[in-house]
This record gives structure tokens, sequence and C-alpha cells, in this order.
């Protein structure tokens, strides 16, 4: 008799425990943030630029690309083709996690493992070590609400020595991969991602059960994250994946699984290479999605699918188009192919008659116009996930969830500040985006301070500078990026002590 109160009390606890976890899960939201390193707008089949009547137009590179699970998540959400990143991966990654600009959390250049790389003239006090245990984070929010928080790839938060370097002092609960590195030693499980073969400095850690076999780091990236899925399902708890690819970042090493689709396209090696990292990327979607939809989650599972800044594909250069042709410039450039990016959000499987989808109603297939940003992430899952923002972190983003809707938003500011006060393509910059217009303010390094302004609804690929014909416009422009900047206590490039601070037209 005892034993079977005993087994019956036991029962009774487990069927609570189910019912309290359950119903967790099915209150509040699983979260994926896939990111994918240097992926810029025109790396993908799906068309993310419209024609004059605002309809998807494809360009040669789209018809390059194979990404069949991109399609599909794209038809059956919503993607932005105006979304903007910063135009390098650290401060993107940072901005992504505190929800603000890099002019105000200082991190405004990729972070260097062993140097502070600010460069010659760079800022003395910018933030090169990134993120820390008091940080204020959208996994840590999310841990506090009893999410349990994921990092899988890279992560780039901090160099060594830090304490961004570790993704679990900023909030995750699971690390997979994450190190201070901003790219992996090999993509190769035979090199051990670069732990036996290749560039140990920036190996890839926690992954030895595949060391020596032919298994390609997204494939294995994509098994630890699908695992690590199924143990938040088990214990009860939803889930914040953030699914942070090393690729398609060099090295630009071929995935065998997909070799064979570019031998014949006319390309030299590395871009075949990249046209498998590309690939391989969208097969991981397509396995990440299929495993959620398996565990019976597809219905209250959220994905939000982007690249962290422009295309760095190893495309020839010509007259500065490149691998975001037909936006001009590339990676780490002032232009547009630098700061554009995809973004498709949808559920995973779309039901608009559930609860938490009533809630966040999100449209299929269709392109929204108005302007979106990185920023814009920590508000709207913060907002989806009834998270509290301590009022004392200023934030620069816009919950998007009228726009998954389709609707626009007539209350956020269509803007965009790119500050990079450091050496790299384009040295010494900064880019603000306000509705039609794009100023771009070069620092008076040698000469003269340089202007660039275009009016991206008439020429959005920046092929006419208006600084000099249209000077009223360019103070205009100026004076708001001035304003910005002053908002986000941005830092300034320095040159023999001296702060080079901007000078107006």
């Amino acid at each position: 008799m005892y034993l079977k109160k005993v087994y019956s009390i036991l029962t009774l606890l487990s069927t609570f425990s189910f019912s309290v976890n359950t119903s967790a899960q099915e209150n509040q939201p699983n979260i994926i943030v896939f990111l994918v390193d240097d992926m810029g707008l025109m790396d993908t089949s799906v068309p993310f630029l419209v024609d004059t009547n605002g309809n998807p137009k494809k360009y040669p590179l789209n018809n390059y690309y194979i990404t069949p699970n991109m399609e599909q998540l794209a038809g059956q959400g919503i993607r932005f083709t105006n979304f903007y990143a910063h135009s390098v991966c650290s401060p993107t990654r940072a901005s992504i996690l505190t929800g603000q600009n890099s002019a105000r959390h200082k991190t405004t250049n990729w972070i260097d493992l062993e140097n502070n790389n600010k460069n010659n003239f760079g800022p003395s006090s910018w933030n090169w070590e990134g993120l820390n245990k008091s940080s204020i984070t959208l996994p840590r929010l999310l841990q506090s609400t009893g999410y349990k928080t994921i990092h899988v790839g890279k992560a780039h938060f901090g160099p060594n020595g830090s304490e961004g370097v570790n993704p679990l002092n900023i909030g995750f609960d699971v690390n997979v991969g994450g190190s201070g590195a901003g790219h992996p030693g090999s993509y190769y499980g035979r090199d051990g991602y670069g732990n036996i073969k290749g560039q140990k400095s920036r190996a890839v850690p926690g992954l030895e059960k595949y060391w020596g076999d032919d298994i390609f780091l997204t494939e294995a990236l994509t098994r630890e994250a699908n695992d690590k899925i199924s143990e938040a399902t088990e214990e009860g708890k939803p889930f914040f994946l953030y699914m942070s690819h090393y690729a398609v970042h060099q090295p630009f090493q071929s995935d065998p699984r997909f070799a064979e689709h570019y031998k014949n396209s006319g390309k030299d090696e590395k871009a075949q290479a990249y046209a498998t990292l590309i690939e391989g990327m969208d097969k991981s979607l397509g396995d990440i999605i299929a495993h959620v939809k398996d565990l019976g989650l597809g219905e209250n599972t959220l994905i939000l699918f982007l690249g962290d800044n422009g295309s760095d594909a190893p495309l020839p250069i010509a007259n500065e188009y490149s691998s975001s042709e037909p936006l001009r410039g590339k990676k780490a450039m002032h232009w547009e192919g630098g700061m554009r990016v995809p973004f498709i959000a949808s559920w995973v499987t779309p039901n608009h008659q559930i609860k938490v989808q009533k809630e966040l109603k999100i449209s299929q297939n269709q392109m929204e116009s108005q302007i979106g940003t990185i920023l814009d992430l920590f508000p709207t899952i913060c907002n989806l996930a009834n998270v509290k923002v301590p009022e004392s972190h200023l934030t620069d983003g816009f919950d998007l969830q009228k726009q998954f809707k389709g609707k626009t938003n007539k209350k956020r500011e269509n803007t965009f500040l790119n500050h990079f006060p450091h050496d790299h393509r384009s040295p010494y910059f900064t880019s603000f985006v306000k509705e039609d217009w794009k100023v771009v303010y070069h620092f008076q390094i040698e000469g003269t301070p340089k202007y660039e302004l275009y009016n991206l609804i008439n020429d959005p690929f920046e092929a006419n500078n208006l600084a000099q014909s249209n000077l009223k416009q360019l103070k205009v422009m100026m004076k708001l990026l001035q304003e910005d900047m002053d908002n986000k206590q941005a830092l300034y490039p320095e040159k023999n002590g001296q702060i080079l601070e901007i000078i107006q037209p």
C-alpha cells in the first residue's frame, strides 16, 4: 500500500511537472536567430531587390546560388528589402544582443583576438573588449524568464582574456563552438576544425567528437543545434537558439557535398567554394526547421534569418561593384553593398489560428520596403517574450511586429547610422540613412573631408554622388548625422592627440 501511494504521488508530480512545462512552452514562443557570417543581400537564390513596382527582381547572382530552404522560408514569411547591419561583424553582433547602435556600445570595429585593432587613427577608448558579464543582453534577459538560451557557432564578442570571449558569461546556458575567433581554423572535420591542422589560433572549440571525420563544420554545428533543441524540449523549457554559422566567412574551403553543383559555373575555385558554403548553410536551415517540426514545435517557433554585414564573396571588383552587385560595394565598405543584408521572418509552421501567431501575425510571401535594422531584433523579441528591459538600458531599435504584418510603422524613425572610425576597405567614415537619402562623411585624415550624397529611390545603386550639386540636401543630412552621433555619444578618430570632429559642409 505504501509503495502504491509513493508511486501515485510521483505520478501526480510528474504529470503536474509535464503540464507546467507544456504550458510554459505553449505560452512562451521558441525563438531562433539564424545568423550567417558575411552573407550579403545577393548571396541567395531569393530575390531581395525589387523593380519599380515593388515586385521581387532577380539579378545574375540570384541565379548562381542555390538556396531552396531560404526560398521556402521567404514564401511562408516576410522578407525585407531594406534591412541594415553594420559593415563588419563584431559591431553587428554586439548590436543584435544589446539593441544598441555600435556608436553607442562603442564596439565599432571587428575584434582582433590578440590585439587592440583601433588602427592608426582610431578612437583610443573604443570598446575592443566587447560584451562582458555586466552587459544587458538579449540572452540574459530571456534566461531570467525561463528560456533555455543556446549559442551555437561563431561568437566573436570579445578577445582572448576578456569576459566576452565565452558566451556563457553573457547570458547563454549552452555554448557550442563559440570563442573570440572571427573565423574557423578550418571547416574540415579531418582537420579538427583547426585543432589538428589549419589555423590553430582560430580553432573551433567543443567539437572533439567530430575530429578526424569527414563532417563539414556547418553540418557538425547543425547536428549540435538540433541536439540542444531536443534537450530544451525534454526539459520542458522554451528555447532561444542563436544559430550563428561560421559560414560563409573565409577560409573559402569547398563543402564537398555541393561542389559538383558549381564545377561548370565558369567561376574560379574560391568563388565555387563560397557557393558551396552558401548551399551548406541553406541545408542547415532546412535541417533545423525539419527537426523543430518533428518535435511538434513548428507552430510555436519563430525564426529570424539574417546576415551580419555585406557580402565578402571572392568575386572580381569592377568600379566598386562586386559580390553585392547591382548594389555598390561589399563587406567593410560604406556603400549599400556593405550594409544591406538579407532578413526573413517566419513562423516555422504558419498557423494564424493559434494564440501566439494571432498575437504576432506574419504576412506570407511578402516584401517589406520600410527600413529594418539589426537594432530591431532586441525590442521585437523582448516584447514577444514579455521581457522587461531595465529602464537604464538605452536602445536604438524599433519593434518589428507591425511591419511583420506588412503594415507601415509610422512611429519608427527610418534611419540608420553606420559609424566606422577605423581603417579597413572604406577607412574612417560615417554613413547615415534617412528615408530616401543617404550621406557619407569621410573624416579628414589627410587633406580635406569628403562627402557623398545619394537619393536611394532614384539611384539605388549609388552611381551619382549629389554632394556638390545638391548642397542644400547635403547640409540637411549632415546636420541629422551630427545630431545622431551626439545622441549616441559617438567616438571620433584621433590624430596627433587631437579628436577629428565632423566638419560641416
